[in-house]
């Protein structure tokens, strides 16, 4: 999904000066697949309410510290924290919300595009610990979304308003687990304001 994002922006030449990165989820048994192996930055082992559902604090630890081992080659390169941004779709975006906030300096923005709440109180002793750095989120979800409902959706965007963050919230009336091209505009306005407002790295 996301390369998508960014081969769309490229073919009408936004974000041109940007370095995109896409990692590939491993290849890991998903207990909700019958087991067998797919794609996946943790396993799922169940679509039951999130309050109630295992989580395999394992997979998005590992997923974390990988995210953030890239993160770290950027800024050694010279890139500033600032003008990194994080995001994507499903567990992408799970993981993204999961690991951004908790990096140790403070990101230029996180997106994720139908993410819900995951590891609450692992992600409150991890984000205490990075320095409880807020960065700029754009939170979407639609609200047919027969996967990861659209009340998780909502109630991760909720949680993260209620720790502080300025949180961008879309809701998109009969889309299931998918992207709306209205989805993709907005998110790119916000790339673009993010973009904008860090252009010096300090922001």
């Amino acid at each position: 999904m996301t390369s998508f994002l960014a081969e769309n922006w490229r073919r009408r030449g936004k974000f041109e000066d940007v370095k995109f990165i896409f990692p590939t989820a491993p290849n890991i048994p998903i207990t909700i697949n019958m087991g067998m192996s797919m794609p996946g930055w943790y396993d799922i082992t169940s679509l039951d309410d999130g309050d109630n559902r295992s989580e395999d604090e394992t997979g998005v630890l590992r997923t974390r510290t990988y995210l953030h081992s890239l993160m770290n080659q950027e800024t050694a390169d010279g890139i500033s924290p600032k003008r990194i941004i994080l995001g994507g779709f499903s567990q992408g975006a799970v993981t993204s919300v999961f690991s951004g906030p908790t990096f140790r300096e403070g990101l230029g923005g996180v997106f994720g595009l139908s993410a819900y709440p995951i590891l609450q109180q692992k992600f409150q002793s991890l984000w205490a610990e990075a320095g409880n750095h807020r960065p700029p989120m754009f939170l979407a979800h639609g609200e047919a979304d027969p996967l990861i409902r659209f009340e998780w959706g909502k109630k991760n965007a909720d949680l993260m308003k209620e720790r502080g963050f300025e949180i961008e919230w879309h809701s998109y009336p009969g889309l299931p687990h998918s992207a709306a091209p209205e989805e993709i505009d907005a998110l790119e306005t916000w790339v673009t304001k993010r973009l904008d407002e860090t252009k010096d790295g300090s922001v």
